[in-house]
């Protein structure tokens, strides 16, 4: 039997780990890694550097969306870029993404900071199929879990992270075999309500307000505080008065 030929589209650290999985499950699964597209990001250092390790796999890389080969499966985890149809028509079974969020409650960006804000006590990770819209694509497999008392948005992020290395690593047999009942999103917004998010957003939620009380100020801040990123700040007398966490 011919293996099946997976394109991998990732980045950040766990689309490095979820690459390196399937890099180990390739025997197993009769699986061929057919190309990587990835796009650089410093922030995470060399440590999850994906064009490396496909360097070291013999994978192909690929430079853009419109070079993407025939395949049978697209596999997107934290690829920034929207697929148009043509892109999608390249995989012959499913083309697929690993959004690390509920769906169909938080489409698009920054979802833990919206988690919190939103005061959410459940939170999640999603395997859908991908279509040409964000995040809309039926629901393959999704992993819930419930959001700790006066969670931080880094540890939000943690055990996200977690679940969703865990789902992308339990489901990969049943999405190169198949083995899969989607359920359409539309389904869900009654019971769960959705939103979607956009990168840009993450500017104004930062900017706190002296006129919230103390449970909205905290809350926002657990919410925007993410080592690594720009604090959450107020604005006193036109000044910036940033907010340090220890």
């Amino acid at each position: 039997m011919q293996p099946k030929k997976i394109v991998f589209l990732g980045s950040k650290p766990i689309g490095f780990e979820c690459l390196e999985y399937l890099i180990l499950q390739k025997e197993a699964l009769n699986i061929e890694i057919a190309g990587l597209l990835t796009h650089s990001r410093k922030e995470f250092g060399n440590a999850h550097d994906l064009n490396t390790l496909a360097n070291e796999h013999n994978i192909p890389a690929i430079e853009d969306l419109d070079s993407l080969p025939e395949c049978d499966i697209i596999y997107s985890v934290q690829y920034h870029q929207i697929l148009k149809q043509q892109h999608i028509d390249k995989a012959k079974q499913i083309a697929v993404n690993l959004h690390m969020a509920p769906l169909p409650e938080y489409r698009g960006s920054n979802q833990f900071s919206f988690a919190i804000i939103d005061q959410k006590e459940e939170f999640g990770t999603t395997l859908h199929r991908i279509d040409t819209r964000i995040d809309h694509g039926d629901i393959l497999f999704q992993k819930r879990f419930r959001i700790p008392e006066n969670c931080w948005v880094g540890e939000l992020y943690q055990l996200t992270y977690k679940a969703s290395l865990n789902l992308f690593r339990q489901t990969l047999s049943h999405i190169v075999t198949g083995n899969y009942n989607p359920v359409a999103q539309e389904l869900l917004v009654a019971k769960y309500g959705t939103n979607l998010h956009y990168r840009k957003e993450m500017s104004d939620i930062k900017i706190l307000d002296l006129s919230w009380d103390k449970e909205k100020t905290e809350r926002y801040i657990r919410a925007t505080a993410m080592p690594g990123f720009e604090p959450p700040y107020f604005i006193i007398d036109g000044k910036k008065v940033v907010i340090t966490i220890p």
